[in-house]
């Protein structure tokens, strides 16, 4: 995915073998959000507190809003406290013998005493929590507990605010009220920011980038939709949580239909022109299941004719408006694909454990990358 990345508002290289590896390179615009995405040890926390001057990576450079945090270059290195950061944790860290209104304040120590009242109560007006600047912190839900915690954040007007896993705290319902107030909040505020998480769900919903990392190192940097429907590699496509993947030979590159055509487990089948793929090499390839339509029972339809297969529903559950399914098309070598459809679709259709179903795998859904052995029968 070609970015540009004109004028960001802070750059991140970091560079590092020993003691925790890093390979990174990040940028992030004023106004965006950018999810650092990754297993655990993949080192998104520890981006984050380098970016914070709370680790001195070896080889780093660090540029925000036109000012050098760290260049090993000139061995430059600004402490935490001269860079304007905000920071937000998983654990809210606020002071128990001190009421809100009195948190909030102690971050705005630059600003005249008399003002800083006013200043706190204003930042509590912009994180909905007006009325609670007298309670203790051990008066709080976990949810208004953290937006104080980013109202202090904001208090010491960061050039960026930098969030490690903040909502990871509480429960899903706060969760989600929690992520519906940082989507607000970020309309009104003109920094970058970069959030950690390892919730996928999470990145897709809050972020306009994602960067995806794996060991230190940054795998695919793009948005969150895209990096789903094009990983990179066969491991981006795992990270990912992309279920549908195999491994697949190039038949033929026909540049007139814009086909690539490949034999899959002894079928053919048609994808989307992808001629950076040799003929009669092997490549791994993956699809979504929005990629992939169920043949309708009662009516054929068009699609029918693109990739058809059929098979036996070996799994089924019903979740969150979906029906979740696991469809065996080949028994002998267990081949399978994940099939979710609305659970609407799914009821019309008659589809249940064990039912045989038609699906099509859309040609412009399936995408390929360079082979990679996946431990299991190709």
């Amino acid at each position: 995915m070609n970015e540009n990345i004109s004028d960001p508002a802070v750059q991140v290289n970091l560079q590092q073998r020993h003691p925790i590896p890093l390979a990174v390179q990040l940028h992030c615009r004023s106004g965006e959000l950018l999810a650092l995405v990754g297993p655990s040890g993949s080192g998104k926390t520890t981006i984050l507190r380098a970016i914070a001057g709370l680790y001195q990576v070896r080889q780093g450079h660090v540029v925000c809003q036109q000012e050098v945090w760290q260049d090993s270059a000139t061995k430059l290195f600004l402490p935490t406290h001269r860079r304007q950061v905000g920071l937000v944790f998983q654990h809210y860290a606020l002071f128990p013998h001190m009421t809100v209104l009195d948190n909030i304040q102690l971050a705005l120590q630059a600003m005249p005493k008399a003002k800083r009242p006013h200043r706190a109560l204003q930042l509590l007006q912009m994180v909905h929590l007006r009325g609670l600047e007298n309670r203790y912190p051990n008066t709080l839900s976990g949810g208004q507990q953290q937006r104080v915690a980013v109202a202090r954040a904001l208090a010491r007007q960061p050039r960026i605010l930098l969030l490690d896993e903040p909502f990871s705290a509480v429960d899903q319902v706060t969760r989600r009220k929690l992520q519906r107030a940082l989507i607000s909040l970020k309309q009104s505020l003109a920094i970058p920011i970069i959030l950690v998480t390892h919730d996928l769900e999470e990145a897709g919903l809050l972020a306009e980038r994602m960067a995806l990392l794996y060991r230190g190192e940054v795998l695919q940097t793009g948005s969150p939709e895209f990096i789903a429907a094009h990983p990179e590699n066969a491991t981006v496509a795992r990270l990912m949580n992309q279920q549908n993947l195999f491994t697949a030979e190039v038949l033929e590159q026909h540049i007139r239909s814009q086909t690539t055509r490949l034999l899959w487990r002894g079928r053919e089948l048609q994808a989307a022109y992808q001629p950076r793929f040799p003929v009669r090499q092997r490549c791994c390839w993956v699809i979504q299941s929005s990629s992939i339509l169920l043949h309708r029972r009662d009516r054929p339809s068009r699609g029918e004719r693109e990739n058809p297969l059929h098979g036996e529903i070996v799994e089924y559950l019903e979740s969150n408006g979906l029906a979740n399914m696991l469809v065996q098309i080949d028994r002998q070598s267990s081949t399978s694909l994940v099939v979710n459809v609305p659970l609407h679709v799914a009821r019309r259709n008659r589809l249940a454990l064990h039912e045989r179903i038609g699906i099509s795998l859309l040609k412009q859904g399936i995408h390929l990358m360079p082979y990679q052995s996946l431990r299991r029968q190709d």
